[in-house]
């Protein structure tokens, strides 16, 4: 259906003339001026980028660079915000506060894609060890538009009021980034937004369309490690022990039980056992198994039951099969994980009927989910603190080969850097525009 809808109205749209006349708060007059951007500056920038990424946590180059544009353009930069973040503040009279936010990291990947531009970078990791580095999901496409963005908002000053907050972050791929610029003050030491934007772009998506879902765009992500303790023994005499990886076995597939059984099926519920490791030699019964967990879910209430009842099974499962009491399975839950994603409705409506009026209605689509992957924009938007948020996409991929793109994550991923770069400098434009509307 994703492929269907998105085909469909990429196809629509080669025969597409101007913008529609209920156009809103740009024209091709913006198109106009994001296309000599690119020809000018996005470019060689977008370009710079693919051939230079960095790591999570380790963006310092591409920092520097974010910093010392957002300067150029007139903007008041802060850098080092949260680790390499950067922020970049425009005030421009009363009005609204809006923050728009690109990530910045790579992925420990080794690039395949055929690209002349392909990236040959290798980074020592935080871990020490020395990786391939590669933007494997599209986030030198956003740091690009970002800048494009920024350009774009300081020459249409006269349209707009408010203040406007442009932040690159870290450590989106690790989910970290995110957290780390908010406990270090983002909301505090800088003008904190009533909205909040971002875009990511889309392999499975053509390029020229936009998403603007009205609800969740991404589930939560939480990292669990479990250490099974057994008794260790000899493999012909089991009975004088208590085997690990039989009470591991048994603790995977009770796991599954907490999404089949102890959840709504109506809402979405993952616990993936990723990794399991135990054992050293054909007959000796190891005394620990080591196992990796991912888990998600769509709201809160679920991600809280899947968690708790993963401290439940494990346990229960240990002692059923005669596990000591104080070798009971250790659980711990990874400080790297987000919460869901999920658009404010009508802010959402509001930034979805722009882009739809200013861009072309044929160029927004409707797109369903097809798997539960996670965004630590969360973390900017969760309930609490009040800021409403709007997560789109934005397609990276012509039309006739969306149905063979490689997929984010794979060493054969490639964008079409022009319209996704330029798409996503204008519907960013407009919907920061339609939330801070000149009196």
């Amino acid at each position: 259906m994703r492929l269907l809808l998105a085909t469909t109205a990429a196809l629509a749209l080669l025969g597409s003339g101007p913008a529609q006349a209920q156009a809103g708060p740009t024209d091709d007059t913006l198109r106009q001026a994001v296309a000599r951007d690119y020809d000018a500056n996005l470019g060689a920038l977008f370009d710079d980028f693919h051939r230079n990424p960095e790591l999570s946590g380790l963006e310092v180059r591409t920092a520097g660079i974010m910093a010392a544009r957002l300067t150029a353009l007139g903007y008041d930069v802060t850098s080092g915000v949260g680790g390499t973040g950067v922020v970049a503040v425009l005030r421009n009279g009363e009005g609204p506060t809006v923050m728009i936010r690109a990530d910045m990291d790579g992925l420990p990947l080794s690039e395949q894609s055929g690209l002349a531009n392909a990236s040959t970078v290798h980074q020592t990791d935080s871990d020490g060890v020395e990786k391939p580095v590669m933007h494997a999901c599209g986030h030198d496409v956003h740091i690009t538009a970002l800048i494009g963005t920024a350009r774009q908002m300081m020459a249409r000053r006269a349209d707009w009021s408010g203040t406007l907050v442009l932040i690159a972050q870290p450590a989106e791929e690790r989910i970290f980034g995110a957290r780390a610029m908010v406990e270090d003050g983002l909301y505090t030491r800088f003008p904190k937004p009533d909205y909040a934007l971002a875009f990511h772009v889309s392999a499975d998506l053509a390029t020229g369309l936009v998403d603007v879902p009205l609800a969740i765009t991404s589930s939560s992500s939480d990292s669990i490690d479990i250490a099974v303790h057994g008794v260790g023994t000899h493999g012909a005499y089991p009975h004088k022990g208590v085997d690990p990886i039989v009470v591991a076995s048994a603790i995977v597939m009770n796991l599954q039980t907490l999404p089949s059984r102890s959840i709504n099926p109506l809402e979405g519920a993952i616990v993936t056992v990723g990794a399991i490791h135990g054992g050293i030699k054909h007959n000796i019964i190891s005394d620990r198994v080591d196992m990796q967990l991912t888990v998600r879910a769509d709201n809160p209430e679920t991600r809280t039951a899947l968690l708790d009842g993963i401290d439940r099974v494990s346990r229960g499962t240990a002692l059923a099969l005669g596990v000591p009491e104080d070798r009971l399975p250790t659980v711990v839950r990874s400080t790297e994980n987000t919460p869901p994603t999920i658009n404010d409705a009508a802010t959402a409506t509001r930034v979805r009927t722009a882009i739809g009026g200013a861009m072309g209605a044929d160029r927004v689509v409707d797109v369903a989910r097809t798997g539960m992957g996670a965004e630590d924009f969360a973390y900017f938007v969760t309930p609490e603190s009040g800021v409403k948020g709007v997560y789109f996409s934005v397609g990276g991929t012509p039309a006739d080969q969306v149905a063979n793109a490689p997929g984010h994550h794979s060493p054969l991923f490639r964008i079409d850097p022009r319209p996704s770069v330029t798409t996503g400098v204008e519907a960013t434009v407009v919907a920061a525009q339609a939330l801070m509307p000149k009196d």
